[in-house]
């Protein structure tokens, strides 16, 4: 596999753009996609009224996150579920080790959880001795392979069929070759069957968490959450602060917003609601339910009034699906967990602008990302606010994001500077623009990045202020 990382942003896209295999995967996983989603909204006015109703309730329950969390916290307590704060990767890394040891479960199911790929669990657990086994498919492919997910709600996007009965024979044993869909599925069912009935802890992410009842709520498609949510002695939920919505009425209305905007479904096929483990005279569930609250840098977007709006994410992954530049490359060529548009403006929280300032950058700002958003975060607005920080240091009215000012160039600073100066000069400009004109010839072929895929501009011979002085004189 190889080591993509956000510092390597264009050798990686450079080389992700020269894959014919990868492109044509691609292209018609995200065709397919968008068409779904099309379908699944035939009725304008319907659809504004689910972002409409999806993006009150976002902020709504964003206003008040400290108060919901408190009680967030209190009503899973009563509920038997056992709450803990991970102000990091590394607290929330240790906090589910300590779990695991303390039950001496050398392997761990897991469900579909982006939040511990934020975390890089699997490779933390394993450096201890136990191994995460990941249940979703798309996942368990993947991992097989030594690969990391392109894609937030469908993991092995970027492969075909071919790959994964390759994936299957180089890693399972008596697997025979086929490109049947079907076939494929059932292989990796049979191979996870025996792991959920003898896992002894089960791990997985959490769509909505309800601060009203303590509800865990989880949406999927494959049955193996439920599997690793009941079926072991133990489960373990992960998810970051901002998933909290005040109210169970609040579910439906974001439950029908990002089914209909990931893959065009009404519902899906498993909805669970978890409110604690087994209680007496339960025929199934755990024996103990603990839920992991993540920050991880989302306390500064939160306390940022535009950046904020950030958190209001439902991970529906829309916004990559229509996305012009990752349609193209793909998520790995992103070197960050979470790709495309959404990764873009939540990466740097993460990770610091010193890892991500070229990523706020592979942007169109065509706007998009923000037309299918379910929760109408205002992503192209964010990515050039992300783009100044990136340039220049602080305001003081916000807390700062790591790394701001990093791609700040001194040559940029003072070119800019000499332009703003001659621009509020006329004079100055109109006898700079003409000096321009006449010398159009010596302008480089060569200007760098912006070169490399377009050809040098070169001043007009003639300035739109002298056209418009020789009317005037004619």
């Amino acid at each position: 596999m190889a080591d993509f990382s956000p510092l390597r942003f264009h050798g990686q896209a450079k080389a992700a753009l020269a894959d014919p295999v990868l492109r044509e995967n691609f292209r018609g996983a995200m065709d397919y996609l968008r068409d779904k989603r099309r379908e699944a909204f035939p009725d304008p006015a319907e659809e504004t009224a689910v972002r409409d109703a999806a993006e009150q309730i976002r902020q709504r329950c964003l206003s008040k996150l400290p108060a919901l969390l408190e009680l967030l916290e209190a009503n899973c307590k009563k509920n038997g579920i056992q709450v803990h704060w991970a102000v990091d990767g590394a607290e929330a890394n240790r906090i589910i080790l300590d779990i695991a040891k303390r039950h001496a479960a050398p392997t761990v199911v897991k469900g579909k959880s982006m939040v511990s790929e934020e975390v890089g669990l699997n490779h933390e657990m394993a450096r201890h001795g136990v191994n995460c086994l990941e249940t979703d498919m798309g996942e368990f492919i993947v991992q097989l392979d030594g690969d990391t997910p392109s894609h937030i709600i469908m993991p092995a996007i970027h492969k075909n069929k071919q790959e994964v009965s390759d994936t299957f024979a180089a890693n399972l044993d008596g697997f025979t070759p086929t490109t049947d869909v079907d076939s494929l599925i059932q292989t990796g069912r049979r191979v996870l069957r025996e792991h959920f009935r003898t896992a002894r802890m089960g791990l997985s992410g959490v769509n909505f968490a309800v601060a009203e009842t303590g509800t865990l709520c989880l949406l999927e498609n494959e049955g193996n959450g439920r599997m690793c949510t009941t079926v072991p002695k133990v489960h373990v939920a992960i998810t970051g602060i901002e998933k909290v919505v005040e109210w169970l009425a609040d579910v439906p209305p974001l439950y029908s917003a990002v089914t209909r905007s990931a893959i065009g479904q009404r519902i899906t096929t498993y909805f669970n609601m978890i409110n604690g483990p087994r209680r007496e005279g339960e025929l199934d569930g755990p024996d103990e339910v603990h839920l992991v609250l993540l920050d991880n840098g989302r306390s500064q977007a939160y306390r940022d009034e535009e950046l904020i709006k950030t958190l209001q994410c439902i991970r529906c992954g829309a916004c990559m699906n229509h996305c012009p530049v990752y349609t193209r490359i793909g998520g790995h060529a992103y070197g960050t967990v979470y790709p495309g548009p959404i990764g873009k403006i939540i990466s740097p929280h993460l990770l610091g602008l010193e890892q991500t300032s070229d990523l706020v950058t592979a942007s169109t700002l065509c706007g998009a990302c923000a037309d299918v958003c379910p929760v109408r975060i205002p992503i192209p607005d964010l990515l050039q606010r992300l783009r100044h920080d990136a340039k220049h240091q602080a305001l003081k009215a916000h807390e700062p994001l790591r790394g701001q000012g990093v791609a700040g160039s001194r040559i940029e600073k003072m070119a800019m500077g000499g332009f703003a100066f001659a621009a509020t000069h006329p004079r100055l400009y109109h006898t700079a623009a003409g000096m321009a004109g006449k010398l159009r010839g010596l302008m480089p072929s060569n200007l760098g990045p912006w070169t490399s895929c377009r050809e040098a501009p070169k001043p007009a011979p003639v300035s739109l202020n002298q056209i418009m002085r020789r009317r005037k004189e004619k």
